[in-house]
């Protein structure tokens, strides 16, 4: 007789075949996904807020996404694009460097996953520059391999156990406005930690010895952090004044997530280098440098690449991605759904104490708990809570943030306008629950 599957059942054989380090937000084990909706193997139905770290931006199992899969894998399913290459990465390649801001010519690297997108990023900002020094930002989140763990800010859990870590690595404060770093208040403070780099090259690392500041425009895991409008160009401009490369991480800000295709267009900055994954080939293990042409192409042949890089299954899902946004106009949509959001998120401070800032680009929002909106001291055991609240009842939502106290909101674009007022309720329930 074949033995019932439930989340149960499958969590009890998990805990004696993979590794507890290697943990879950959820005890939801899935079964199917379509759209902004995920089935667990129980059949018990949950709205997606989470899309898997911010990954399904054009949904689960989009019909033109699956069929891409489909008709790549009955060609071939690999063959090593250092070996013998085919011309789904070529067009990839090709749409990218259109894509990406800035007219200038453009070339492309295509690697795994996003820390290994990060990763080549660095080596081919050294690689040009011939220093060799990184700047980061606290708060930042880049990736789990050593040169990402290093870059990333958060210490428990991704950094604690793990050192020594790379060396030449320094994290100057970014813009976290709700929690200034120098007790200023935006715009009076005249974006003190976008100059605060001026005087970063005297106290922490020379800007002669510096090969690239690295940004996220928005920055995901350390909980939606989205600096004013001035910032990242100020930023930019400072390190091209001192020759210094400017990275933007665009891993969980792009494809489309803030209502521009890349985030840092709402900035009107045009980065040296960019690094692309999470939504770019909707759940596929692909991701992407792409840069100035003059600096990617510095690096001599074989000095990049790997085995799986721009697998051809995923080229394919990531046309199909770009193929469903220019034909569905998700960017449009997104930035319905952002106005759709914001209009609710922000009425949730006045309503609740637990709320203390509301803050994001378009649909890619969040808000950060505090037990007081006075101190604003970290409600962290309350943000557990309420996503616990959520998956209990029918809504995956994620918890992230510097102090693990704030709670993200990242809907397929795709998601209906009943999927999406029906997750916030459900939502806002486990707000006024918790309250009381």
């Amino acid at each position: 007789m074949k033995e019932t599957v439930t989340n149960e059942s499958l969590n009890r054989l998990r805990t004696e075949v993979i590794s507890h380090a290697h943990s879950s937000s959820t005890p939801v084990y899935v079964e199917s996904a379509k759209g902004a909706i995920i089935r667990d193997v129980e059949g018990k139905e949950y709205i997606d807020f989470g899309v898997g770290i911010g990954v399904m931006n054009v949904g689960h199992s989009h019909p033109k996404v699956v069929q891409a899969i489909k008709d790549q894998a009955e060609k071939f399913t690999h063959t090593a694009f250092m070996v013998s290459p085919y011309e789904s990465a070529v067009r990839l390649a090709e749409k990218l460097c259109g894509a990406t801001p800035g007219s200038f010519p453009k070339s492309v690297l295509f690697v795994n996953s996003g820390a290994e997108a990060v990763e080549n990023a660095i080596k081919i900002a050294r690689y040009y520059s011939k220093k060799p020094a990184i700047i980061a930002l606290e708060n930042g989140f880049h990736g789990r391999t050593y040169m990402t763990m290093t870059l990333t800010s958060r210490v428990k859990p991704f950094k604690v156990g793990f050192g020594p870590f790379a060396s030449d690595i320094h994290q100057m404060p970014s813009a976290y406005c709700y929690r200034c770093h120098f007790r200023l208040k935006y715009p009076g403070c005249g974006m003190a930690c976008a100059d605060y780099l001026k005087e970063f090259f005297v106290t922490h690392v020379a800007a002669e010895d510096t090969a690239a500041l690295i940004v996220e425009p928005v920055q995901g895991e350390g909980g939606f952090i989205t600096p004013p409008p001035e910032y990242l160009s100020k930023l930019m401009k400072i390190c091209h004044d001192h020759g210094i490369l400017f990275i933007a991480d665009e891993i969980q800000s792009g494809t489309g997530r803030t209502g521009k295709m890349f985030a840092v267009e709402h900035y009107n900055v045009k980065p040296d280098v960019i690094t692309i994954a999470k939504s770019f080939a909707a759940g596929m293990p692909l991701s992407a440098v792409v840069g100035k042409k003059e600096i990617m192409d510095s690096v001599h042949p074989g000095g990049l690449g790997g085995t799986y890089g721009g697998n051809p299954i995923a080229c394919r899902a990531a046309l199909a991605v770009f193929e469903i946004f220019e034909k569905e106009d998700l960017l449009k949509r997104a930035e319905i759904l952002g106005k759709k959001m914001r209009g609710r998120l922000e009425t949730w401070p006045r309503k609740y104490e637990l709320v203390g800032d509301v803050r994001g680009l378009g649909p890619m929002l969040a808000i950060e708990l505090v037990k007081d909106q006075q101190t604003k001291e970290p409600a962290v055991e309350e943000a557990k809570a309420l996503a616990k609240f959520c998956v209990n009842n029918g809504l995956i939502v994620l918890v992230c943030g510097i102090f693990g106290s704030v709670l993200r909101f990242m809907p397929p674009l795709v998601i209906t306008d009943e999927q999406l007022d029906k997750g916030l309720s459900i939502f806002e329930e486990g707000l006024a629950s918790i309250r009381k």
